[in-house]
């Protein structure tokens, strides 16, 4: 038994609402967010669970530690800390593998409850869902996360319920063996049923796009770091009533609105789920249905916080997820410096290139929407493509497909196949480029 570990019980009562927050980084790597500015957005956070900070531990490291994340000496640091500060929680800002867990676990001591970046976020997660869909994706998500984590102490899903974590360092054989193959298999089966109803909300999702197709209305698509001001950017757009907190992933749940240009022509908005970094990758699979929405866009209206000390970070951060979705780099994407009205005249904190068209807007104030307004007009006039296409009888599903992204004007039965007029959006004209006439 090593001599940091800690197992007797504490001679004052944790307090589980205070929590001391632990960041780590490898000598010579480049964050998006460097170390106590990553560690800032944590406590953000927790705050959002209610938790509030005791105190932090930063190391930079020549290597993460196989078994205890930021090493035995740092850990021993972490103990006293705890203990000084009576603090109940701590908070890595890093996903742990569930050695790290289950080591940290039996040094901290049984009164001590752990978590990750990815536990955090997946609870605030839990809490904001308001739609059935939501909360399937948010509780794929959380088993997907806790599946490799089970040991014998945290059977019938104790840490769902908001018990302490598991203590870990504990074999497998034993009285809680068979208990323990029993939760898997219930969790395993539990994650295989939520596919099926998630992909069920797929398909549904896929039918109500084809149905914008058919209608012909452009579909402009709302994202940005969390916290960036896009519900209430929606709200400005659309006068409808949409919900709005100060608070990061105040809404997960996709919102559609009909927007009306100034000439009178209409566009479909929609405010999807908030980024940030180090996003759990668990819960960007979890809502590929939700995301969809964003790859099946016309326009990406990027909206960032521009009073942000770290805003270019931010946009790195959803630059990032995009990549990772295979969202198509010729997708027209707008970025919206939004909350100007808290930046004053100065010039802008960063311009990245790949962006064509860029708007400064303050949705609270309403400066510069008709500005945006324009610019999604000029836009959407060129965003979609009317096109001949000659399908052969043979690739029936290319036709299908066609009908899911595409509004048809016309079809027409030659020899060779369906000879068929449609509108398509110009970035994904690229999968049938082969059929045009």
């Amino acid at each position: 038994m090593e001599t940091e570990t800690v197992t007797s019980k504490p001679s004052y009562q944790p307090d589980y609402s205070k929590a001391i927050l632990v960041g780590a980084q490898v000598r010579g790597a480049k964050p998006l967010l460097p170390m106590s500015e990553s560690l800032d957005e944590l406590a953000q956070l927790a705050a959002t669970v209610e938790i509030e900070e005791a105190g932090r531990l930063m190391q930079t490291v020549h290597r993460i530690e196989a078994a205890t994340f930021i090493g035995s000496g740092k850990v021993e640091e972490l103990v006293d800390l705890v203990h000084e500060t009576k603090a109940g929680t701590v908070i890595f800002d890093d996903e742990l593998s569930p050695r790290h867990q289950r080591e940290l676990a039996e040094r901290l001591g049984e009164n001590t409850k752990l978590l990750d970046r990815s536990a955090l976020i997946l609870d605030i997660f839990s809490r904001h869902a308001r739609t059935r869909e939501g909360a399937l994706q948010v509780e794929l998500a959380q088993y997907e996360y806790r599946l490799p984590r089970l040991t014998r102490q945290w059977t019938h899903l104790s840490r769902q319920a908001g018990g302490r974590s598991g203590t870990g360092g504990v074999g497998l054989r034993g009285p809680g063996e068979t208990q323990l193959e029993v939760d898997r298999r219930d969790i395993s089966r539990r994650i295989a049923h939520l596919k099926e109803d998630i992909e069920k909300v797929r398909q549904q999702r896929q039918i109500q796009r084809q149905q914008r197709r058919k209608a012909g209305i452009p579909v402009v698509s709302l994202l940005g770091y969390t916290n960036a001001g896009k519900s209430t950017l929606l709200k400005a757009l659309s006068g409808a009533d949409v919900y709005i907190a100060d608070q990061l992933f105040a809404t997960l749940d996709p919102t559609t609105r009909r927007v009306s240009l100034l000439s009178g022509r209409q566009v479909l908005v929609t405010d999807t789920v908030g980024f940030i970094q180090k996003l759990p990758t668990t819960l960007i699979a979890a809502f590929r249905a939700t995301l969809e929405e964003i790859t099946e866009a016309d326009v990406i209206l990027h909206v960032v916080d521009t009073s942000h000390p770290d805003v270019s970070a931010h946009i790195e951060a959803v630059e990032d997820i995009l990549a990772e979705m295979d969202v198509p780099q010729d997708l027209t994407r707008i970025l919206v410096w939004n909350k100007i009205d808290r930046w004053g005249d100065q010039p802008l904190p960063y311009s990245p290139e790949t962006y064509v068209h860029q708007v400064k807007i303050s949705a609270e104030t309403g400066e510069g929407i008709d500005d945006l307004l324009r610019e999604l007009e000029e836009i959407s006039s060129t965003t979609l493509l009317r096109v001949s296409l000659l399908i052969p009888y043979n690739r029936g599903e290319v036709l299908s497909q066609l009908h899911d992204v595409a509004r048809v004007l016309q079809t027409e039965s030659v020899e060779e196949g369906s000879r068929i007029e449609v509108e398509i959006p110009r970035h994904l004209m690229e999968r049938f480029e082969s059929y045009r006439i």
